[in-house]
């Protein structure tokens, strides 16, 4: 019996990490070896048809080692993180239910974050004020609307670009129906998480390596088919780039190209370069996180025997 599994607290595992660090290879690694089962943490794996510009786990290694909330919504749904928060606490309880460990995979830092701090008392969304935002945007500009913002919550407005109308639109909605900014809210926690959890971050000793790794995995999905899984999004008609879906790195990218808005070499360059930003991003949330293990992925190895280690197994 391992440390994780001695207390009446429940266990759980989580490793989070940059985009095309080995988080699922290390996953099923640990899945041969303890009583764990994986629970994605991944706002684009919620989404059905959306396989190969996702990396998404392939129907061998589901088999092998199944991931619980892939593929429950559609391209054309909004996922937000309660729904997350929601979904992956019922996940946990019946996983732990089963006498089992819930092992949370993946590289969105922002369900992460909320599963373990809890829930900001958020306002829910509001169609009316919403409509009010969207309105003015489409006379003035999204650029009014974040020096909007910019005087209401310079903060929220420093971290929000000009041209993302769906956080901007939130960031400004909040505070319209609450009297707050967001960044007053965000800094309110919700209940905290009801498990003993042991946090790993995998990823590789250099931003060189991962830099390397992005854009190889990048020409890859090219390769798998990539053009035609969006092309299919693309020609159903009721999808577009202002869906939380389609705006997925190199989904947006691929969107663009098949628009007729940019080039096939443009579309693989932005792509590129948005999947570094986002580890980037990634990366940055890793480095001020608490109480996190750091594991090499360059080491596979090395990084499963160290998680044993930390876990007591």
């Amino acid at each position: 019996m391992s440390k994780l599994e001695m207390s009446a607290v429940p266990a759980a595992i989580f490793i989070m990490g940059p985009t095309a660090s080995g988080k699922t290879a290390l996953a099923m690694a640990l899945r041969k070896h303890l009583p764990v089962e994986i629970i994605s943490v991944d706002s684009a794996l919620v989404y059905r048809g959306m396989d190969i510009g996702t990396a998404k786990p392939t129907a061998a290694e589901l088999a092998l080692a199944p991931h619980r909330l892939i593929d429950i919504r559609d391209p054309a749904e909004v996922y937000s993180a309660a729904d997350f928060c929601a979904d992956a606490l019922q996940e946990m309880q019946k996983i732990t239910k089963a006498g089992h460990i819930p092992l949370l995979v993946g590289g969105t830092m922002l369900y992460f974050k909320a599963l373990i701090d809890g829930l900001s008392p958020l306002p829910p969304a509001n169609p009316a004020v919403r409509a009010e935002i969207e309105q003015q945007a489409a006379v003035l500009g999204w650029e009014s609307v974040h020096r909007q913002l910019q005087q209401i919550d310079p903060v929220a407005a420093l971290r929000i670009h000009p041209n993302d109308p769906q956080r901007l639109t939130r960031a400004l909605e909040v505070f319209l129906v609450s009297g707050k900014t967001l960044t007053e809210l965000t800094k309110v926690s919700g209940e905290s998480l009801p498990y003993r959890v042991k946090q790993f971050a995998i990823a590789p000793a250099s931003r060189e390596l991962l830099h390397q790794r992005i854009e190889l995995r990048f020409k890859q999905m090219l390769q798998a088919g990539f053009e035609a899984e969006v092309r299919a999004l693309f020609t159903r008609g009721d999808l577009h780039p202002d869906l939380p879906s389609i705006r997925c790195v190199g989904y947006r990218q691929m969107w663009s190209y098949l628009s007729g808005e940019i080039s096939y070499d443009e579309m693989v360059f932005r792509g590129i370069c948005a999947t570094r930003q986002l580890a980037k991003r990634q990366m940055t949330w890793l480095r001020g996180w608490q109480g996190i293990h750091w594991l090499d992925s360059e080491k596979p190895v090395e990084a499963f025997d160290s998680v044993m280690q930390v876990i007591g197994a």
